[in-house]
């Protein structure tokens, strides 16, 4: 008897206590499909859509793949802290879901599996060419877009219609930046890239085109970024061919890393720097420009001058404490292009849709998003926009016209 009167005095306690926990607990406003139903307090029900990313966050790489990572989130936050967007009369806001790659292909294919079997993403961003081509082996049947940062030609020529390049081809960048180191510094050329399938077909694509051009191509290597940090030797190897310009690229710490340490074996020639490397990025770790002198390669954001830089350059910087560069500015462009297509597709979960409407997504791209200008998305996927040249010369970014 007593057994019994005990269990039911524990049994009123634990209801007693349940009740005060229920009571005390704020349950989230849930999302629903229906536009009508409305939460306790009045207001119509704010659906999710899940935005995959899918980079370096560890790792060589890692402020590369944090920053691309930053403008999808800038992005993000912009369009959810005004309310969100509509899509056929119901509003709906961002959430960023973002997975570490490494840098790695095959991590890229799994983090995406995850992503759509665990947040059905519509879009998964990547920033590298090897993920990108990770994905599109499976992004058409499993039904999701890639949003695809990286400048090779490749993945847009491969008939995949999900695919969506957000840079420029980088081929457009090889006649001025070897127009430019054979006028002033010379005609021999030394390879230093990443080793990444990027660097191999940057280099693949140079390497015709200067030989045709007469020049001469005295020592050709690779850097693996993954697996390196000292680079003296090879850059020694590569300086005794007496090179006058050196080919270097990949993510912006190590190829500075490479331009500071070759000025410290005594190169005094130019360098051809592959776009996915920026300028600015690669003076934090030289310390100046003058270590760069010589340089030919992408014009820095900052240094740009479409009217929405200077908003989003001070919003960037207060967020983030850093000026934003172009991994940052086109990725967050790109975000405010999904959402446009989104609305003009009246669908926030249909790929095809969504894809068949990003001509719209840019027409309709409000004035003040415009940090760069792109007019038009190719047949292919690409995004079509002007290539923005510079050098450094005398410790100073210089604007270089492209014909």
């Amino acid at each position: 008897m007593k057994k019994t009167k005990m269990l039911s005095f524990l049994s009123l306690i634990f209801v007693l206590m349940f009740s005060l926990v229920a009571c005390n607990t704020n349950e989230p406003t849930k999302t629903t499909e229906d536009p009508n139903k409305t939460d306790d307090k009045g207001s119509a029900e704010v659906g999710m859509v899940n935005i995959g990313y899918t980079g370096p966050l560890s790792g060589p790489a890692a402020l590369y793949g944090e920053r691309t990572l930053n403008g999808v989130k800038m992005a993000a936050e912009e369009i959810n802290n005004a309310g969100g967007f509509e899509v056929n009369g119901k509003k709906y806001k961002l959430n960023v879901v973002s997975l570490d790659d490494k840098y790695l292909p095959n991590e890229a294919g799994a983090n995406a599996k995850r992503l759509m079997q665990e947040n059905k993403t519509p879009i998964i961003f990547t920033p590298h060419s090897g993920g990108v081509a990770a994905l599109q082996v499976f992004n058409q049947q499993d039904k999701f877009i890639i949003g695809a940062y990286t400048s090779e030609p490749k993945i847009t020529e491969t008939g995949n219609k999900l695919t969506v390049r957000i840079p420029p081809r980088y081929d457009g960048y090889i006649e001025p930046f070897t127009k430019y180191t054979m006028d002033n510094f010379g005609k021999k050329i030394a390879f230093l890239p990443t080793a990444s399938q990027y660097g191999k077909d940057w280099a693949e694509k140079l390497q015709p085109h200067w030989e045709a051009q007469g020049g001469e191509v005295v020592f050709n290597s690779s850097i693996d970024f993954t697996k390196e940090t000292d680079f003296f030797t090879l850059i020694t190897n590569a300086l005794k061919e007496k090179p006058d310009v050196l080919f270097i690229g990949g993510a912006s710490e190590p190829t500075a890393k490479v331009a500071k340490q070759a000025r410290e074996l005594g190169f005094k020639g130019g360098f051809i720097v592959m776009d996915q490397a920026k300028f600015d990025e690669m003076k934090r770790v030289t310390g100046s420009y003058e270590l760069l002198n010589g340089s030919i390669g992408v014009m820095p954001l900052v240094n740009s001058d479409s009217p929405a830089i200077p908003d989003f350059v001070k919003n960037y910087n207060a967020k983030y404490k850093e000026d934003p560069g172009s991994e940052a500015g086109l990725n967050y462009i790109a975000m405010h292009i999904f959402v446009e297509a989104m609305k003009a597709a009246g669908s926030v979960d249909d790929p095809e849709k969504i894809r068949a409407h990003m001509q719209d997504g840019l027409d309709n791209l409000p004035e003040d998003k415009k940090v760069y200008v792109i007019p038009t998305i190719d047949a292919n996927g690409g995004f079509e926009a002007e290539l923005i040249v510079a050098a450094v010369e005398n410790g100073e970014i210089v604007p270089i016209k492209v014909d």
